[in-house]
């Protein structure tokens, strides 16, 4: 969720949070809060959407957390800032390295704490945390802990001051959003690879013409299935099988995949994907 917040003095106190404008959600389309915004209004903070404001204040620091945007130069020479971002930079530099890392098969990723700089990720670096990628992360799993890295790595500097960046090093990789056509499982690509989508959350195919999400499924090594065949809850892929777990079907809640099968009893004539 884009979020800047802006600090000062050396109390740390936070007279103001940058979140992104309230967003319509539900059947009824009320306009509903960011988490932060929710977070930062209860505890009596000043909330803006217009990151000009902080030009209004006098502001020692500005930490930046998935603020998404490019922040204007002019801003940047008036109020120093810090990015916490969620990548081994300058692998994954933009808008969704934590997913972007799962795609690929990441065994390992981070945070690192840096400047804030003309460009997108671009900035040196004051301090880098690494982690294992568990192979049954999750994007939320996997997210959880590396904002508890990045909340301590924050509080580490502000307490024992940032000490001299350094400069990013490597081959710069970049993390476009996920587009919605990424979440389609294609049966006849791998199940490792059918695997990371489905741990983005959200990923979906179809069955008898229906839209059918899947929330979360596991590899199996057999082999005696086509891709798209279904056997009971198993579906074969290119290279083995995935046993789905927890679906759900177009315009119903998440069910065990047991309780899909025993409710639309899939033949061996059905295919997913078709």
């Amino acid at each position: 969720m884009p979020t800047l917040v802006a600090l000062h003095d050396a109390g740390f106190e936070i007279p103001v949070v940058v979140s992104r404008p309230d967003r319509r959600r539900g059947r009824g389309g009320a306009l509903s809060p960011s988490p932060v915004k929710s977070a930062a209004v209860a505890r009596g903070l000043h909330v803006t959407e217009d990151l000009e404001q902080l030009r209004e204040f006098d502001i020692d620091l500005a930490v930046v957390v998935a603020y998404g945007r490019i922040i204007p130069t002019s801003l940047l020479e008036r109020v120093p800032m810090v990015n916490l971002h969620f990548s081994l930079l300058p692998r994954w530099r933009g808008a969704a390295p934590v997913e972007r890392a799962l795609l690929a098969g990441d065994s390992r990723t981070g945070v690192c704490l840096m400047e804030v700089a003309e460009g997108l990720d671009t900035g040196d670096i004051f301090d880098v945390v690494e982690v294992d990628i568990a192979e049954d992360d999750t994007l939320d799993t996997l997210r959880s802990r590396l904002v508890d890295l990045g909340t301590a790595m924050v509080l580490r500097a502000l307490t024992d001051e940032f000490g001299e960046p350094q400069p990013q090093m490597g081959e710069p990789l970049h993390a476009a959003k996920i587009a919605p056509s990424e979440l389609e499982l294609d049966w006849n690509a791998s199940a490792q690879v059918m695997s990371r989508v489905i741990r983005l959350g959200g990923a979906w195919t179809t069955f008898r013409g229906r839209r059918l999400k899947v929330w979360s499924a596991r590899v199996l090594p057999r082999t005696d299935l086509t891709s798209g065949c279904i056997d009971g809850v198993v579906v074969g892929t290119a290279d083995g099988a995935l046993e789905l777990l927890e679906v759900q079907i177009e315009g119903r809640g998440r069910v065990t995949a047991t309780e899909w099968r025993n409710g639309a009893q899939p033949t061996t004539e059905d295919r997913l994907g078709q």
